[in-house]
């Protein structure tokens, strides 16, 4: 009798023991196949951040050894650095315009492309191409010629009678010519959005109307809410992006004039690769990334007071 359940015992431990070792082989198959992923991860995102967090602790120049120095790169950040102010100034000034301008305008042409007619889908490429190539060097160029003062802009308005200027180099004007450059690169948003809209049931606006409601009250009452978690999306992806912003305002105006675009991410590359002060460039960085994680966090904790989760039962 004690041979025989010594028998069974066996076959449960032989029979548990080759479960698990099949698990662990599908783990490590499931590892192989991401580790290319985890390697990139570990080597070009955790590696720096680390290095950049020990950094931001020193005076560096990148010509000698980094000396520890505490707090002092956000100490003098904070109290004794004018042009840091500025930046943030000039960042947080661009975000808040340029965010809300970008995805309005990309909302207003999805809807006029949500429809099927002849010929959307090249308009709907056409439109998407400036989110392409906006962020490109040759587009800058572009950007620089047609604001300056021999411009196509001031050949535009001198054909009305109204003389035009050196808008690049106005401190009046330069950051809202940054501002519509990159309210013109609408088209990644602007897919999104469409995606979204094709996504409401036809069926709300058919029984909308026949309770009499207009384009108006369809459009706020019905379109705008069941949009909310795809405005969420582009909220959150285009602050970020904003507070990234670097491409512009370094090639077309570098900073300039009087730091009027001298934008945070300009900023902080000045600090590290034209004064050397590497140590300070990856302090500013750290204040950076806090100050996304603290505007992400925020947009996440308001979501829940104003995006509309069907699946959830509205909440």
């Amino acid at each position: 009798m004690q041979s025989e359940t010594s028998v069974l015992t066996d076959k449960k431990v032989t029979k548990r023991s080759k479960a698990l070792h099949k698990g662990w082989k599908k783990e490590l198959i499931a590892y192989a196949f991401i580790s290319p992923w985890l390697l990139g991860f570990l080597g070009f995102i955790i590696g720096p951040m680390i290095a950049s967090l020990y950094l931001s602790f020193t005076d560096y120049d990148m010509l000698s050894s980094p000396s520890w120095v505490g707090l002092q790169n956000y100490i003098t950040m904070f109290t004794d650095d004018s042009r840091f102010w500025t930046s943030l100034k000039v960042t947080f000034t661009f975000v808040f315009i340029s965010v809300p301008f970008k995805l309005a305008f990309a909302l207003f042409v999805a809807m006029l492309f949500v429809k099927a007619r002849r010929g959307v889908g090249l308009y709907r490429s056409v439109y998407y191409i400036p989110s392409i190539v906006g962020g490109s060097v040759a587009v800058a160029v572009m950007w620089k010629q047609l604001f300056g003062r021999e411009g196509a802009i001031n050949g535009i308005l001198s054909y009305f009678g109204i003389e035009g200027q050196n808008w690049i180099a106005s401190p009046d004007y330069a950051l809202s010519t940054l501002i519509i450059l990159v309210v013109w690169q609408f088209g990644s948003p602007m897919l999104i959005f469409l995606a979204g809209l094709k996504q409401i049931p036809t069926e709300l606006y058919e029984a909308a109307a026949v309770d009499g409601a207009s384009k108006f009250s369809q459009f706020f009452k019905i379109t705008i809410p069941m949009l909310t978690p795809v405005i969420f999306f582009n909220l959150v992806m285009q602050m970020i992006s904003g507070f990234m912003t670097f491409t512009q305002s370094f090639l077309i105006t570098a900073g300039g004039p009087l730091d009027r675009t001298l934008f945070y991410a300009v900023y902080l590359y000045e600090k590290g690769f034209t004064h050397f002060q590497m140590g300070y460039a990856s302090a500013m960085a750290w204040i950076l990334l806090i100050i996304v994680a603290v505007f992400t966090a925020l947009i996440f904790k308001s979501s829940s007071a104003w995006v509309y989760y069907e699946s959830e039962g509205g909440k």
